[in-house]
């Protein structure tokens, strides 16, 4: 499959952003993204939304070239990015209505409402963002996202500015829809306790420039793990130590990589951390053409 790349603003790098890489996301998987600051995290994400423009080969999902925005996919920014005018399930309702234009106005209502309920705002229905908390703003985002019911749920970074508690609160609440919805999730996140919560894989970038997909890590911890069970498992400590090698060290190895599919890791399982190659199917390549 041709690979896809970004170039990089003409007054950064006059190089390509990133060294020839693969990988795959597969229906129902949730899959975290980390590296540091400038790697290109939210250029992968932007595309994937349909927001950044390839400039060489192509990204594709179930079969189709990825070209534009689309309603198959929704987006979670940083920033709740509501509607200030609407009211909460107004807010979600757009969404809706933009989904399904022939749905009527019970369906339309019914369907946001049952996603507000689900992100626990059953009763802020019809409270003006100017009146929520940060954390209840990111909830109706997160539920106008969900409501649409995309193939890909994207998220960048949606509790990066809620404080520990409430950031918990939210991640424990994605965790029960994920798994009662079987949605397929990107994600980036600069939190590795978040990443191991929420995610089946993780994706490792190096540094940039000529930044690449360095490594992917199996999260071999029970699916239906919760963060009370998680601490309690010696392989989150083994997954956690890590990711934060690859972070603290290995991240900053500015050598290219020698084969386009990054080695998957499973460093839950023993020490050193097993590499396994089973996974070569192409979703998504970043990088120069081969």
């Amino acid at each position: 499959m041709p690979g896809w790349s970004s170039s990089p603003p003409k007054c950064w790098w006059a190089a390509p952003g990133w060294a020839t890489s693969c990988f795959t996301i597969e229906k129902g998987e949730f899959v975290c993204i980390i590296g540091h600051s400038g790697c290109g995290k939210t250029t992968i994400l932007n595309a994937l939304a349909g927001l950044e423009t390839a400039s060489d080969g192509n990204l594709t999902m179930d079969g189709r070239e990825v070209v534009g925005p689309g309603l198959d996919r929704g987006v979670v920014f940083q920033s709740h990015a509501l509607m200030p005018w609407m009211s909460v399930i107004d807010n979600v309702k757009f969404g809706v209505r933009s989904r399904w234009p022939d749905w009527s106005k019970a369906q339309i209502e019914a369907q946001a409402a049952q996603y507000l309920e689900m992100v626990g705002l059953g009763h802020a229905l019809h409270k003006k963002p100017s009146m929520l908390s940060g954390g209840m703003k990111q909830r109706v985002g997160i539920a106008r996202a969900f409501a649409i019911q995309p193939k890909m749920l994207l998220l960048d970074e949606p509790f990066g500015a809620l404080d520990a508690l409430t950031r918990g609160t939210i991640q424990d609440e994605l965790l029960k829809i994920v798994q009662a919805t079987a949605q397929t999730v990107f994600m980036i996140t600069h939190d590795v306790d978040e990443a191991i919560l929420l995610s089946d894989r993780i994706l490792l970038m190096s540094n940039g420039p000529r930044a690449r997909i360095a490594e992917i890590v199996e999260v071999t911890l029970p699916r239906s793990r919760t963060r009370h069970d998680m601490h309690h498992d010696p392989r989150f400590y083994r997954i956690r130590n890590h990711l934060v090698d690859f972070l603290v060290s290995r991240s900053k190895d500015p050598k290219p990589a020698g084969e386009i599919h990054p080695p998957v890791v499973r460093p839950g399982e023993d020490e050193p951390a097993k590499i396994c190659h089973q996974r070569t199917r192409c979703l998504i390549s970043l990088g120069d053409p081969p």
